[in-house]
């Protein structure tokens, strides 16, 4: 992961821009997830976790067919949060300075699937809100076995393509486009846990194609 003065793999900008999505794996320190891990562990443990619901404000309402995991938002009140977000600010940095997006804040919480969970295909901005502009999932699963599902699904911008299949492994890092990028959680087998995180812009939409 960078600090603010390291540069971005190159491969990353090119993606964004290009296919509007970036696969990093190990992308965070073994240590830094399995301290995150521990933490989400020891929510779901004491109750902590609240079901996800769908859509934003006087919208929002709990749709377990729409969706089927547990979350509990980032405070920054210990230790791993704080390396985590310190992370995701260096990030923050070079994104604008690469990409000039005006991204101002990043928001985040711990997602818990359990067995049998899912979230069905949406978007994660309403096209031209910018509420939203670049979303990030980190993977938090040791040894995570492919048969057990649970893999990211994203539609790709060409549609003759077939759709991007990502398994959530340990340290991996998924970056895309929040309004442009369709994508989905597939039922699990095995809970499955992950933060999951949006970077927002206060200016209007700005297209990386430009």
């Amino acid at each position: 992961m960078p600090t603010p003065d390291a540069p971005l793999p190159a491969a990353l900008i090119d993606a964004l821009v290009g296919q509007g999505w970036f696969e990093w794996p190990n992308a965070v320190s073994d240590t830094l997830c399995q301290a995150l891990l521990s933490e989400a562990a020891a929510h779901a443990a004491a109750g902590a976790l609240h079901q996800a619901g769908v859509g934003r404000g006087a919208r929002h309402q709990v749709n377990a067919t729409v969706r089927r995991d547990e979350i509990k938002w980032l405070t920054g009140e210990t230790a791993a949060q704080q390396g985590y977000l310190r992370q995701m600010a260096a990030l923050q940095v070079q994104l604008n300075r690469a990409l000039f997006l005006g991204l101002i804040d990043y928001e985040g919480h711990f997602a818990r699937y359990p067995a049998g969970g899912f979230y069905k295909k949406h978007t994660d901005s309403f096209r031209g809100a910018a509420n939203r502009m670049v979303s990030t999932v980190l993977y938090l699963n040791p040894d995570w076995q492919a048969a057990w599902g649970g893999a990211l699904v994203i539609d790709l911008k060409d549609p003759e393509q077939a759709p991007m299949v990502i398994t959530p492994e340990l340290g991996k890092l998924v970056i895309f486009m929040s309004e442009d990028m369709p994508h989905e959680v597939l039922p699990t087998l095995h809970p499955r846990v992950s933060v999951a995180g949006w970077f927002r812009c206060s200016a209007g939409r700005i297209d990386l194609a430009r």
